[in-house]
């Protein structure tokens, strides 16, 4: 079974040809999780607009408690020994607007001067567009361009990778690679100091996995696959320190519950791949995985467990969860000891 490759934004891919073309817009909405990529892009449009004279025609601004008639006048500035200027406006919730305001920025957006670039940034908010505001809801799909970042593809991760990794005078392969980004992650921002970390640490020129492994500070979903892995192969001890490290910094025990509720069902599912004559690639399908990577350990561990254990773990699982949500005075730090206690023994 084919796995479905992740498309890329129309709207980033039209921001970004519009960008090496000199053919930028006015209005742009800059939203998505990539924030280091959406950083290096308004670095790029800052020089391609305002070239050196940032003090004169380039304008930052925060969203909270801005005004449409402060953006009016940032936005009118005639633009000086440039020809035009760029207003970026940091984390302004558009849609609580009240309508006064909401239909002065639509007015603004229908008379938009053509020498000014205005890009709304969401960072810490999330860009949420409200329907029920029909006007400006309209006005913004008809004069904004929304620009996402996500996580960029397998491939490009891959390639940007070994180019970080080649700065710091090393090169790495993509397994390799690969076992980085199940480790940290995927977003460059989580990335480069980690790649910067193990570029100081490694002796050879070749990263290897046990370069990572040494200094990698490694997502939160990794730490709680290793659980579940250590769980699989019987190690009960292991899987309790890991546990132990999780709640010593202030980790949710509920969050960490349903995470590892969803790696044993992608571990259950993993194993009726197993018993059913299936591959890596349904299991990537099944939970819409990138990289077969994650797949491959996913398809290993499960052979270390059975079908009716793996079921029954899903089930224990939602039974804690219940029982943490719901029962006064539960711990619930001692009933995620208790449930690994349990699993182990039953493996």
């Amino acid at each position: 079974m084919a796995v479905k490759r992740k498309t890329k934004d129309a709207g980033y891919e039209q921001f970004r040809a519009d960008l090496a073309a000199g053919t930028l817009g006015t209005v742009y909405i800059f939203h998505g999780e990539e924030s280091y990529l959406r950083e290096f892009y308004l670095s790029e449009m800052r020089k391609e607009l305002v070239g050196g004279f940032e003090s004169f025609n380039y304008h930052r601004m925060e969203g909270k408690g801005l005004t449409v008639q402060a953006l009016t006048e940032a936005v009118e500035a005639m633009p000086m020994m440039t020809r035009r200027t760029m207003v970026q406006v940091i984390d302004w919730d558009v849609y609580k607007l009240n309508e006064e305001q909401r239909n002065g920025l639509i007015g603004l957006l229908e008379d938009f001067p053509e020498y000014c670039c205005l890009a709304l940034v969401y960072d810490q908010l999330e860009y949420k567009p409200n329907k029920t505001c029909k006007k400006l809801y309209a006005a913004l799909n008809q004069y904004a361009r929304t620009v996402k970042f996500e996580e960029q593809s397998q491939n490009d991760i891959l390639k940007w990778v070994a180019r970080r990794f080649k700065a710091t005078g090393h090169s790495i392969d993509a397994p390799t690679a690969e076992h980085l980004l199940f480790t940290c992650g995927s977003l460059m921002n989580g990335l480069i100091p980690e790649i910067e970390k193990i570029g100081a640490y490694a002796k050879g020129e070749r990263i290897t996995k046990a370069d990572i492994d040494a200094v990698a500070a490694p997502v939160l979903e990794a730490q709680v696959f290793e659980m579940t892995n250590a769980v699989a192969k019987r190690d009960f001890d292991h899987a309790a320190e890991v546990l132990g490290t999780l709640l010593q910094l202030q980790e949710e025990p509920f969050m960490l519950l349903a995470l590892i509720g969803k790696e044993l069902r992608k571990l259950h599912t993993a194993r009726i791949a197993l018993d059913t004559g299936r591959d890596k690639f349904w299991l990537m399908e099944r939970w819409n995985m990138r990289s077969d990577y994650p797949a491959k350990l996913l398809m290993d561990n499960a052979k270390r467990v059975s079908r009716s254990w793996c079921a029954n773990a899903v089930k224990r699982c939602y039974e804690v969860d219940l029982r943490i949500k719901s029962v006064s005075g539960v711990d619930g730090a001692e009933e995620l000891k208790l449930l690994f206690m349990e699993l182990a023994q039953g493996v």
